[in-house]
């Protein structure tokens, strides 16, 4: 089975390309959706331990989870620390699950798979991009979202140049969603037969 790392930064189309994977008959692990899962479950007791008054009715409550550590590096790190292996458990037991069942090609959807050292985990890695404007356009036309919030997000990701130079294949959402959905459609063809080297 090839194991696929999608990327990109924020408001690239990532997801939407996550979504046209997942069209095409590939199983797609979601860490933003595995996170969910997460913090209404086994997260959720380690979170409260660290960050006491965060978790309410059983679930993390992401605002109040946000406040506690927003500009406090050593408390964001700490989150990590709770968060990213329970991540990566749940992203294995899905490899595991669709390698038995014989898929040819799996996606790992990690949005910082360049910054959180991701690389070593898949085959391949497919970066999402789009020119700046189009990015700027997307972001700040989500709910609450500022050109402040914006920079300080971009600040601390992997320049998109930098995850184009090292991607094995680059999908261009600012082209129009049909020609990313071809280029998709191509990349399952070219990828689905093969195992990797």
């Amino acid at each position: 089975m090839i194991v696929l790392g999608l990327t990109g930064s924020i408001g690239m189309g990532k997801s939407t390309t996550a979504r046209m994977f997942m069209d095409e008959g590939v199983p797609v692990h979601d860490a933003d959706e595995a996170v969910h899962r997460l913090y209404a479950g086994v997260a959720a007791p380690l979170i409260e331990a660290r960050f006491p008054g965060t978790v309410v009715e059983g679930t993390v409550d992401r605002e109040r989870l946000s406040a506690a550590v927003i500009g406090k590096p050593e408390a964001l790190r700490d989150l990590e620390k709770i968060v990213h292996p329970l991540v990566r458990a749940d992203a294995d037991a899905f490899l595991a699950r669709h390698r038995a069942a014989g898929a040819p090609l799996a996606v790992l959807d990690i949005p910082l798979l360049f910054e959180t050292g991701g690389r070593d985990r898949v085959d391949q890695v497919v970066v999402v991009t789009a020119p700046p404007e189009v990015q700027r356009a997307r972001v700040l036309a989500r709910p609450g979202m500022t050109g402040e919030k914006f920079a300080a997000i971009l600040a601390r990701q992997v320049p998109d140049a930098h995850k184009r130079a090292r991607a094995d294949h680059v999908i261009d959402t600012g082209q129009g969603m049909e020609a990313a959905r071809a280029a998709v459609k191509a990349l399952v063809a070219a990828l689905a037969g093969k195992s990797p080297a």
